[in-house]
């Protein structure tokens, strides 16, 4: 029989930022008290699961996600660099969608394909891939997760299922806390799966400002 590991990408949860802030990979930007419930309720939907790893992105709403993993199944947190957010120019600004006629936005906007404003999606992807695989090799044959953030999460899965890198920012299925899980059948990628566990707080969010 082959062998079956599961490797959830799992996103933060909510972060405290009342300004409106594009925080990026600056650090200092915690979960809000609704997203540390979020957390809490992505770890419940894991329980039960035979979680052997966890790995976490280094930035303080990623590992405090974690931690409630951490608590759940009683597993030591791994940071990894590589699960780090994507990064971003416009890190530390305040956008809107008056934005765009700002010459200082405009002048960064000249290739969505790549995109001009960050760090390139084709990197992203390698980086992601990458630490997928040393945490499927760890958990081998049973399952691990890895909290990152939207932007990566949503370009391995796009990677994994061969769909183009490029997109439009506001279609990624990737919501606060939710939890793309793959599946492999040995090495081979047999599925995708997706859920988003802390759906019910959604509505308690106001706009919701993405990492990168």
């Amino acid at each position: 029989m082959s062998t079956t590991t599961v490797v959830h990408l799992l996103r933060h949860g909510e972060v405290h930022n009342p300004d409106g802030i594009l925080y990026g990979r600056l650090p200092e930007f915690h979960l809000s008290e609704n997203g540390t419930e979020m957390a809490v309720l992505a770890a419940e939907w894991l329980a039960g699961r035979d979680i052997a790893a966890l790995y976490s992105s280094p930035l303080d709403r990623a590992k405090e996600t974690a931690q409630a993993v951490a608590d759940e199944f009683g597993v030591s947190i791994r940071l990894d660099e590589r699960l780090i957010e994507a990064g971003n120019t416009f890190q530390g600004m305040t956008l809107s969608s008056r934005s765009v006629r700002d010459p200082q936005v405009l002048r960064r906007l000249y290739n969505p394909f790549r995109p001009s404003w960050g760090e390139p999606y084709s990197r992203i992807v390698a980086r992601m891939v990458d630490v997928i695989k040393v945490v499927r090799k760890e958990a081998w044959g049973r399952e691990a997760v890895c909290v990152s953030h939207q932007l990566p999460i949503w370009m391995a899965r796009r990677a994994a299922e061969k769909k183009r890198l490029w997109h439009r920012p506001d279609r990624r299925q990737c919501n606060l806390a939710s939890v793309t899980s793959l599946t492999f059948e040995e090495h081979r990628l047999v599925s995708v799966g997706y859920a988003e566990p802390a759906a019910d707080l959604y509505r308690r969010s106001g706009p919701l400002v993405p990492g990168a």
